[in-house]
């Protein structure tokens, strides 16, 4: 492949000026508007492609990858988390993939305590009652929320968002608690000042706040289930940035409706934008509309990894980022 330019088709929008430095390197098919791929684009478009760049919002399964051209050599996708790609499927038939780690971590970390904030002090019931116009004025008891500092924080998924996280918590004078798959180095762990619980049911039951952090795999669907977030204590929290699948959003939504969870912050949720009506209603439910890493210097940090990884691809060496079946 060196020194051919490559064919890439890219499934969504991306910032301009990432999509101008594509043009300017590959022979590159870009999308007219932000409407997601429908099934046949898709088809044809591993059909076509040299290279696929998709995004989270892309079902990039055993199926279409049946479907696949000869040409199709690599799939960079925009973003981390690569819960809809078949990894397995792709390098069986010879695809590389790969992504776009580390690039959001920070942007994620600061919405997980932007909607610890929100749930914990009530901001949306603030915001509602000025824009509504029915403030009327300063009240010793009005609007009581919690105070962060001392507050257990237990973290689900201690990866680079996790303890990006653990960090700003603790400068929020947050006691930081974890469960992971594996335990931390001790170093690491001592650093973050985190304890390790090697028992979610335990440390579940014992925290103030619970933000999941975990990515989606077939091992952490519905993670937090209806006995677990039973185990919660009525005053705790639980905040997520990471997948919606993780929570059982109907068993979620039942235990803030009977007053067994305090409040929730969510920016996924488990069908996608198709979201439980009752979860809309519900006064101490925060709802944001996957915003977790929407910010334009990490949208352009995604895009310079994409071109990265296709650009070594075509140099031909193995993308820096590249995706295997036993890392996930």
């Amino acid at each position: 492949m060196p020194g051919q330019r490559l064919s890439v088709v890219v499934t969504r929008r991306l910032p301009e000026v990432v999509e101008t430095r594509m043009s300017e390197l590959f022979d590159v098919k870009l999308r007219t508007d932000d409407r997601p791929m429908t099934r046949e684009e898709l088809t044809a478009a591993v059909q076509q492609a040299d290279v696929l760049v998709p995004t989270v919002t892309d079902e990039i399964d055993a199926a279409l990858l049946a479907n696949a051209g000869d040409r199709l050599k690599l799939i960079a996708h925009y973003g981390a988390g690569v819960d809809r790609l078949d990894v397995a499927t792709a390098r069986q038939r010879g695809i590389l993939v790969s992504n776009t780690p580390g690039a959001v971590t920070d942007d994620t970390a600061d919405m997980t305590l932007a909607l610890i904030l929100a749930v914990a002090r009530r901001i949306p019931e603030g915001l509602a009652a000025m824009q509504s116009g029915s403030w009327e004025g300063w009240a010793p008891t009005a609007f009581l929320g919690a105070r962060l500092g001392g507050r257990r924080l237990g973290i689900l998924g201690m990866g680079r968002i996790g303890q990006a996280v653990a960090r700003r918590a603790a400068a929020f004078g947050m006691q930081v608690h974890y469960h992971n798959r594996k335990r931390l180095r001790p170093e690491v762990e001592q650093a973050l000042e985190a304890t390790y619980w090697e028992s979610l049911d335990q440390m579940v039951s014992r925290m103030d706040i619970i933000s999941v952090n975990c990515p989606h795999t077939p091992s952490t669907f519905h993670l937090m289930n209806a006995r677990r977030l039973k185990l919660m204590k009525p005053s705790a929290v639980i905040v997520n940035t990471s997948r919606g699948e993780v929570i059982d959003e109907n068993a979620l939504t039942r235990g803030l409706r009977a007053g067994e969870i305090a409040g929730a912050g969510l920016d996924v949720f488990e069908r996608g934008h198709d979201i439980n009506p009752r979860l809309r209603e519900l006064p101490n439910v925060v709802l944001l509309p996957h915003m977790g890493s929407a910010t334009l210097e990490g949208r352009i940090e995604m895009g310079e990894k994409v071109i990265i990884n296709i650009k070594t691809f075509a140099d031909g060496h193995r993308p820096p980022d590249q995706v295997v079946p036993s890392m996930l």
